[in-house]
């Protein structure tokens, strides 16, 4: 007995170690990464380089036009993909009594955020431009965006929403409120920091995506303002990609690690917008 227990703990404490060990080696990468971004980028960040124009494929000049184009597409993409997330966590939540359906909706919705973010990219440019003829369009890429952070949304929506006490529910229920009434009255605001920091997320984690949207609605060079909504933009990581291209020219490598700081910086925001207006939300819901 004594040499099993022994052997436990010596087990439990290897474990612990291994994991302890993972999460210096996670960390240690994640800090070496964001520290060469940010020493290699920060001279090159400047409110001339944010709002001037790009020349000569990227070498002079600043990201405006990719700045704008990044924002235009994932701001789209956040209010194409709202209305559908709310109502899918609200039919599982609140109007769905089918538990074989609510499974299948779940394990789709997983499946959906794990597929990689290529595939997406790959369905938008044989669907949209091969069959619907649409060329290259910054709309198009939005779409794309918005089902690829379908999931995301859904599920923190849907998770806030299942987390409301049900005593909220039936109190509601007793006051004579109807099922809409209560979804308008109960549901949505004590849920509104899930949606919201779904929302975030999914935004954070789609104005860094390259492949879904590089063949389907962004040019690398020549483009603006898109007048409308069958035109391309141009965008961080597709500008990135066109300068680590020309790595070999110190300009272009300068501009280079100065948009990927912004890019950073960027995703940075969305995320800790998202946990800061969570915890706010969500203390504010429970008082």
């Amino acid at each position: 007995m004594f040499n099993v227990r022994n052997r436990r703990h010596f087990s439990e404490q290897c474990f612990a170690f291994a994991a302890r060990l993972s999460l210096i080696i996670c960390a240690g990468v994640l800090l070496f990464l964001l520290g060469s971004i940010f020493t290699q980028g920060i001279s090159a960040l400047s409110l001339e380089f944010l709002f001037t124009p790009s020349s000569s494929f990227g070498k002079s000049g600043g990201i405006f036009y990719q700045l704008f184009g990044s924002l235009l597409m994932v701001l789209a993409a956040a209010l194409l993909v709202l209305p559908l997330a709310l109502g899918t966590a609200l039919f599982c939540n609140s109007y769905n009594s089918n538990t074989g359906l609510a499974h299948v909706m779940d394990q789709s919705l997983y499946a959906l955020n794990a597929i990689p973010s290529v595939t997406y990219g790959i369905f938008g440019l044989i669907f949209f431009v091969n069959l619907l003829n649409t060329g290259i369009s910054w709309f198009v890429g939005s779409i794309i965006l918005a089902i690829m952070m379908l999931p995301t949304v859904t599920l923190s929506t849907y998770q806030a929403m299942a987390a409301i006490p049900k005593i909220y529910h039936e109190n509601a229920a007793a006051l004579g409120l109807t099922r809409t009434e209560i979804v308008r009255r109960v549901t949505l605001p004590q849920s509104f920091h899930g949606i919201v920091t779904g929302l975030l997320i999914g935004l954070s984690r789609a104005i860094g995506e390259t492949a879904p949207i590089m063949f389907i609605a962004t040019a690398f060079s020549g483009v603006t303002v898109p007048q409308s909504l069958v035109e391309p933009v141009s965008t961080l990581p597709t500008h990135i990609l066109e300068l680590a291209q020309q790595s070999t020219d110190p300009q272009a490598l300068q501009n280079a690690w100065g948009a990927s700081l912004t890019l950073v910086l960027l995703a940075a925001a969305f995320s800790g917008l998202a946990l800061f207006l969570r915890s706010r939300l969500n203390s504010e819901g429970h008082q």
